[in-house]
C-alpha cells in the first residue's frame, strides 16, 4: 500500500514542480522589466564547447565562430559573398613571370635564341598588340643573370629515400615579365615567338646537383627549376589606427608573424595547405605586405579571411616567459599549442573575450574601440546545451536567443507571430557515391539509371518535411559557381529500366536484371548515428528493388566507416554529404583524378580528363567571371558523368524573437529600426554588431 501511494505521490508533485517552473521563468516579454540590461546581452546555445580559441590552429564550428568575433582577418565576404576589405582597406593582385633562356633551342625562323632576341620580339609583339594579348598585359621585361642557390629539399620519409636532401642548383639566365594581372595562359602567348617545342628536352642533368649519391633520382626537377613559372602577387595595404585589444597597433608584422607561425611544424596548424603556396612575404612599410605566391593558386586570398595573430603576445620570446617554471623536457616540447592565449585571446574583432568556463559558456563582451564602430550589444555569450530539447526550451523561456529549428518544427515556428523565422539552403548537399573502380558502376547510364529510379521529392517531402530542394552538382545553389540550368534527374523508374537494358542488363525469371551470367547487386553503406543517411539507404533500397536490383544495406560508427571502408575505397556504393565554402569553387581534392589513393576525398575515384582540365584552369583563374564560366562547364560535366547521384541541399530555419533588429543611423546619428534579413549564401549574423534587443516588438 505504502508503494502504491508513492507512485500516487511522486507524479503529483513533480507536476506540481513543473507548473511552478512554468510560471517562475520569465518569459521574453517579461525579461526586460526585472532586468533591463538583459536587452544587452545576446546568448546563444551549442550542444558542443569549443576547443582551442586561436584562429590558426582551431579545428572546430564551435571555436571557430567564437575566433570569429575576437579576430579580424585582412578580408571578409560581403553580403553577396565577394571579398571585402576589413584590416586591409585595399588589395591589388598582379604577376612576376620568368622564362628560362635556353641558347640550345632555335627560335622558329631559325635564330639562335638569347635574352636581347626574345626581350625584342616579346616586347615589339606587345607593342603591335592584335591577337598576341600583350598589350595592357606585360608591363616590363628584366633580364635576370645567372646564379647559384643552395637549397634542402624534404621528403616525406620512406625505405631507402632520404628525409633531407641538399641540393645545389645551377639557375641560367632567365627573363622576368611584370605583368598587370594574372594569366594562367601568358606562356600560351608567347609560343608563336619560342616555337612550340621550346620548353622540351630541358638538360636538368646539367644543372641540379644532389650532395648524397643518387639522390637526385627522388628530387622534382621542374620544381626546383621550373623553365616557365607564374608568381602571383598580392599587395595588401593595411587600415591604420587599428589596434588589438590590449591597445597595441595591428601592423604588417602581425601579418607576416600569423603566416610564419602557421607554417611552423611545431604549431601542427590545419592551416598549413591554405598557405603553403606561399612564396615569400614582404614588408615594405609597417602598413603594406607584399606576398608572392609559388605558383598560381586562386583559392589561396581566401585564406586571407582567417584571423590575424598579435606577435607580441606569442612570438618566441613570449611563449618563453610562460616556461620558466617548467623542466627543460617541458619547455622544449612547449609551443603555440599550449599556450595560456589558446583560452584567453586577444584579437582585434569587435568582441573581447572574458571568461571561458568548461562546459558552461563563454563570455565575450563589445570592443569600444572597434574600427568599424562599436557593437549595439554590449554581451555576447555561448551557453553548452547538449540536449536539444532543452535547448529548445531555453529558447522559448527567454534564457537563448537563438534557436536552430529542426526540419519538423519549422512549420510550427513559421506560424507563430512570437517569433521571427528565416530559412535558406545550406552550403551542403548530400548524395549517393558509387566507387568507379568497380566494373559495376562504370558506364555513365547505370549510375544516372540508379538516380532517376529514386523519387528525391519524396525524400524532402517526407524525410525533410519540405525543408530542402533539388541540387544537381557539386557547388552551393546560392553561389555563382553552380548553374541553375542544369535541371535534376527526372524521377521515371521506366526510364531507368530503358537505360539499364540500353547497358546490357536483362531481367531473369526472378525479375532480378543481370547480365553476363551476374546479378546487379552491391552494397550500399553509411555512418551510424545519422538518421537521415539511414533513411535514404532504405528509400533507395526499396526503390532500386522495384526496377530488379538487389542492394544491401549497412551501418556503420564513423570511425570504422571511415577507415575500414571510404579511406580504402573498399566499398560499393555509399551515402555521405560535403559542405562547401561559398568562396572558393576549387573541387580539386573532391573530383581531380590525382586525388584518388588511399586517405584522399576523391574515394569515388572519378576520372574524367576534361574535368581534371577544367578543376585545374578553375584553381588557377583569378578573373571571377572567367571562374564562373569554367565552373558552369565543369558543373555539367560531373552532372552527366553521375559520380554522385546528386540528392539535396538541406533548408536551415533559425528563429530569433521579433524584439532582436538591426540598427541603422544616419549621418546625423538618428536611429531606424530594420528587420533582420539573410544576405546571400543564407547568412543571418552579417549585420551583427548592429543587432539590438528591444523592449517592445517593433512594427515593419
Amino acid at each position: 500500500m505504502a508503494l502504491r501511494r508513492w507512485f500516487l505521490v511522486v507524479p503529483a508533485v513533480l507536476l506540481v514542480a513543473l507548473l511552478q517552473a512554468y510560471f517562475w521563468v520569465p518569459t521574453y516579454d517579461q525579461q526586460s522589466a526585472g532586468n533591463p540590461k538583459r536587452l544587452l546581452k545576446y546568448i546563444e546555445a551549442s550542444a558542443a564547447d569549443a576547443k582551442i580559441l586561436n584562429p590558426i590552429l582551431n579545428a572546430d564550428t564551435v571555436s571557430s565562430g567564437i575566433t570569429d568575433y575576437v579576430f579580424e582577418g585582412l578580408l571578409g565576404a560581403d553580403q553577396d559573398l565577394r571579398l571585402r576589405g576589413r584590416l586591409a582597406t585595399d588589395w591589388a593582385i598582379t604577376e612576376q613571370a620568368y622564362l628560362i633562356v635556353r641558347p640550345d633551342k632555335r627560335l622558329p625562323d631559325g635564330t639562335p635564341v638569347s635574352a636581347a632576341e626574345l626581350k625584342k620580339r616579346i616586347l615589339d609583339a606587345r607593342d603591335r598588340g592584335g591577337r598576341s594579348g600583350l598589350k595592357g598585359l606585360l608591363l616590363a621585361i628584366d633580364v635576370l643573370h645567372p646564379e647559384t642557390r643552395a637549397e634542402t629539399v624534404v621528403t616525406p620519409p620512406a625505405e631507402g629515400k632520404p628525409a633531407e636532401i641538399r641540393v645545389k642548383v645551377r639557375v641560367p639566365e632567365r627573363l622576368r615579365f611584370s605583368l598587370s594581372r594574372v594569366d594562367q595562359d601568358f606562356f600560351s602567348r608567347l609560343e608563336p615567338i619560342l616555337g612550340s617545342g621550346y620548353l622540351d628536352g630541358f638538360p636538368y642533368e646539367r644543372h641540379v646537383d644532389a650532395e648524397e649519391p643518387g639522390a637526385r633520382a627522388h628530387l622534382h626537377l621542374v620544381e626546383l627549376l621550373p623553365l616557365a613559372e607564374h608568381n602571383p602577387v598580392i599587395l595588401f595595404q593595411l587600415r591604420r589606427g587599428v589596434r588589438f585589444h590590449d591597445g597595441t597597433e595591428v601592423t604588417a608584422r602581425d601579418v607576416k608573424f600569423t603566416y610564419d607561425a602557421i607554417m611552423n611544424p611545431k604549431n601542427l596548424s590545419p592551416r598549413v595547405s591554405d598557405f603553403e603556396p606561399i612564396k615569400s612575404i614582404e614588408i615594405p612599410d609597417p602598413h603594406s605586405v607584399k606576398i608572392t605566391y609559388k605558383r598560381l593558386h586562386s583559392p589561396a586570398i581566401n585564406a586571407w579571411t582567417m584571423g590575424i595573430l598579435p606577435q607580441h603576445l606569442l612570438s618566441e620570446e613570449a611563449l618563453n616567459a610562460e616556461t620558466e617554471n617548467l623542466s627543460a623536457a617541458a619547455r622544449a616540447a612547449f609551443g603555440m599549442r599550449e599556450a595560456r592565449f589558446n583560452r584567453h585571446p586577444i584579437g582585434s574583432g569587435p568582441f573581447k573575450f572574458v571568461e571561458w568556463r568548461d562546459v558552461e559558456f563563454i563570455h565575450l563582451e563589445r570592443n569600444d574601440d572597434y574600427w568599424e564602430g562599436r557593437p549595439e550589444l554590449e554581451d555576447y555569450y555561448l551557453r553548452i546545451i547538449p540536449d536539444p530539447l532543452t535547448q529548445e526550451v531555453e529558447f522559448r523561456t527567454g534564457a537563448v536567443d537563438y534557436y536552430g529549428a529542426m526540419p519538423h518544427q519549422v512549420a510550427r515556428y513559421l506560424k507563430d507571430d512570437s517569433y521571427q523565422s528565416f530559412s535558406s539552403l545550406a552550403l551542403s548537399y548530400s548524395y549517393i557515391g558509387y566507387n568507379l573502380r568497380k566494373p559495376l558502376f562504370a558506364d555513365p547510364r547505370v549510375r544516372r539509371a540508379l538516380g532517376m529510379a529514386i523519387d528525391v521529392d519524396d525524400i524532402i517531402r517526407y524525410l525533410l518535411y519540405g525543408e530542402g530542394e533539388r541540387t544537381t552538382g557539386p557547388f552551393p545553389k546560392e553561389t555563382p559557381w553552380y548553374d541553375p540550368a542544369v535541371r535534376p534527374l527526372p524521377y521515371d523508374p521506366a526510364a531507368a529500366v530503358r537505360l539499364l537494358e540500353e547497358a546490357g542488363w536483362r531481367k531473369n525469371k526472378e525479375g532480378l536484371l543481370e547480365k553476363d551470367g551476374t546479378i546487379f547487386e552491391f552494397n550500399l553503406i553509411t555512418n551510424s548515428g545519422n538518421p537521415a543517411r539511414k533513411n535514404i539507404i532504405t528509400i533507395a533500397q526499396n526503390a532500386w528493388k522495384r526496377i530488379g536490383i538487389e542492394c544491401n544495406t549497412q551501418y556503420f560508427e564513423w570511425a570504422v566507416f571511415l577507415e575500414d571502408f571510404v579511406d580504402k575505397g573498399a566499398f560499393d556504393a555509399v551515402v555521405l554529404g560535403w559542405t562547401t565554402p561559398p568562396l572558393d569553387p576549387d573541387l580539386y581534392q573532391i573530383f581531380h583524378s590525382s586525388q584518388s589513393g588511399p586517405k584522399q576525398l576523391n574515394f569515388v575515384a572519378y576520372n574524367n580528363p576534361e574535368a581534371d582540365r577544367l578543376i585545374i584552369r578553375i584553381r588557377q583563374e583569378y578573373d571571377p567571371e572567367r571562374q564562373r564560366a569554367l565552373a558552369h562547364r565543369l558543373h555539367r560535366i560531373i552532372y552527366e558523368d553521375q559520380p554522385y547521384n546528386f540528392l539535396y541541399t538541406p533548408r536551415t530555419t533559425r528563429v530569433l524573437d521579433k524584439k532582436i533588429v538591426i540598427v541603422e543611423r544616419d549621418a546625423k546619428d538618428q536611429e531606424r529600426y530594420v528587420k533582420i534579413y539573410p544576405t546571400k549564401g543564407g547568412t543571418i549574423s552579417y549585420y551583427f554588431n548592429k543587432w539590438r534587443k528591444l523592449a517592445f516588438t517593433p512594427e515593419f
